[in-house]
């Protein structure tokens, strides 16, 4: 069976080297005569397998050496409640900056459990931007100042972060990590989803400082301290083996590449054939993020009516390409393009597009 493009914002699209590897893999694992979901995660294959993939994820993002990558289960959203009953002690509050549903989804979450506050929003205008950094309004002492680096809905996206001195920065960064390179030494905690460029969904990726697994408080439950899966190197119960093998996999053929410098010039490259067709369609197409805010990941633009884009949906399927309809709160059509999409398939839906243009204008 041919392939085709796959443009869904999550599960995505996987390279096809890891897919191949995988596959050739699936059945005996390194001469132990089962598959990796089979294997103990007690074994040596795959704690070896679990051990590497924390020193690629150090070595790809330059990590600090006192921090910790952890793999866990419960995807990001778990890390909505996770995040503040491991940082936020009983007299103390922390401060979310909304820039999209996912953002929103994990400040409601903290504030079950927390004061919460909102720092900055843009939600007036429909999370079209960032905010500016003279908008962001930090309270007095906050445990942690929390934003979404991405927003796949929306399809904006931090250029840079903000600078907050030593107010610990929190940060989803589930649909562009490992994307392009960034100061991971900013962030107090950083947590990802894997399902977008990292793997297959089933594991999240937390990466901690290791200062804050000192004074976690021991009321909360066991299986969402920080520090208790760090002390058993993510192996108190049993993990996602699979997903972890697929990261795995997926962190070596980015080092195989060129590693975040590579990566991050093929998104800008892959970025620009689609965002150019939709600055030089005339208004034919409608970009929804304002251009200073564009993600490179996830990019949502609408037609000059609902009918046109309907039929755009359909007829990029019938192209080989799917998963090009946007999401509800902004609707028209979403290409979500993570580090493992083509520029081959870039190129197939810039050139679709100014083909249905020329057809449909």
């Amino acid at each position: 069976m041919e392939r085709i493009f796959n443009f869904n914002a999550g599960p995505a699209t996987l390279p096809l080297v890891v897919l191949e590897e995988a596959q050739s893999e699936l059945l005996n694992f390194k001469g132990t005569g089962m598959s990796i979901m089979e294997n103990s995660h007690r074994t040596k294959e795959y704690e070896a397998i679990n051990s590497e993939a924390e020193a690629l994820i150090k070595e790809l993002l330059n990590v600090p050496e006192n921090y910790r990558v952890l793999f866990l289960q419960g995807g990001a959203s778990t890390q909505f409640a996770a995040v503040p009953l491991n940082l936020v002690s009983a007299d103390s509050h922390a401060d979310y900056i909304l820039t999209g549903a996912w953002a929103e989804k994990a400040y409601k979450e903290a504030s079950k459990f927390i004061k919460a506050n909102v720092a900055a929003s843009t939600k007036d205008e429909n999370y079209n931007r960032i905010p500016r950094r003279d908008e962001i309004k930090v309270s007095e002492g906050p445990a942690y100042v929390h934003l979404c680096a991405n927003n796949t809905i929306f399809g904006t996206q931090w250029q840079s972060f903000p600078d907050l001195g030593n107010i610990p920065l929190v940060a989803d960064m589930s649909s562009d990590i490992l994307s392009r390179r960034f100061d991971v030494s900013k962030f107090a905690l950083i947590y990802a989803g894997a399902q977008k460029n990292l793997g297959p969904a089933g594991v999240t990726v937390v990466i901690v400082r290791k200062d804050l697994l000192e004074n976690i408080p021991a009321s909360i439950p066991t299986m969402l301290r920080y520090d208790i899966h760090a002390k058993n190197d993510s192996l108190y119960n049993t993990p996602p083996c699979f997903s972890v093998y697929m990261v795995n996999l997926v962190l070596r053929w980015l080092k195989n590449n060129g590693g975040l410098v590579a990566a991050e010039k093929r998104n800008a490259e892959k970025a620009a054939l689609i965002y150019n067709v939709i600055d030089s369609s005339e208004g034919y197409y409608r970009g929804h993020a304002v251009k200073d805010s564009r993600s490179l990941m996830n990019i949502t633009f609408r037609l000059p009516n609902e009918e046109l884009e309907k039929k755009f949906a359909a007829e990029s399927i019938a192209q080989g390409m799917i998963g090009l309809k946007g999401h509800r709160s902004v609707g028209g059509l979403r290409a979500s393009i993570y580090n493992a999409m083509s520029l081959e398939g870039c190129t197939a839906l810039a050139e679709f597009m100014k083909t249905f243009q020329t057809n449909n204008g």
